[in-house]
């Protein structure tokens, strides 16, 4: 199992792992521009790929670049809330969900992919406008998860942006694996 795979039955220790691990794709990269370029470099990826690409699992019981797509959306609507959350309210709680679950349970595999793109870019630019104007005491401000325990907003901008370049190389590995020649 990958180090970034973070399911709901995951122990503490591979749950800091797994934060660890997302960090360190992040690195000392700015997460609002990473943020902000997300969407571009998600549609410079879709331009022109053929539909049976985008709904070809890389492998058996591995997500499609739809079921990705689909994912991002409903990450965003998560993010944001959490955001939201702790930006207006005094150390909330924060709930981690099953992203497998959700996939399964909401039907990522049939997702319109144009939708979800559209879905993704519009509640992004929501996001962003929250992101990027963020005060030194907003990025302070906590909320406490369920899995991770506190986590300042500082920190959850740093793993939303971290969380995008683990699926932009996901989407570009199932590209590759489904489109050898592309």
């Amino acid at each position: 199992m990958s180090i970034f795979t973070n399911p709901t039955s995951s122990t503490p220790e591979d749950t800091a792992r797994y934060v660890d691990a997302l960090l360190g794709l992040l690195g000392d990269s700015d997460p609002v521009q990473i943020l902000r370029q997300t969407p571009d470099a998600i549609k410079q990826l879709l331009d022109g790929m053929p539909a049976a690409i985008l709904t070809t699992p890389e492998a058996p019981g591995k997500w499609s670049i739809r079921e990705v797509l689909a994912h991002l959306a409903d990450s965003e609507v998560v993010g944001g809330y959490r955001l939201r959350m702790v930006l207006a309210h005094d150390r909330p709680q924060i709930i981690g969900y099953d992203q497998d679950l959700w996939a399964n349970r909401l039907r990522y595999s049939q997702a319109d992919i144009g939708d979800a793109f559209d879905q993704f870019s519009a509640l992004r630019r929501a996001n962003l406008r929250l992101w990027q104007n963020l005060s030194p005491a907003d990025l302070v401000r906590v909320g406490v998860h369920n899995e991770r325990g506190e986590e300042s907003v500082g920190h959850m901008r740093k793993l939303y942006a971290a969380h995008d370049l683990l699926h932009l190389r996901q989407l570009e590995r199932i590209r590759k694996t489904v489109q050898p020649s592309a």
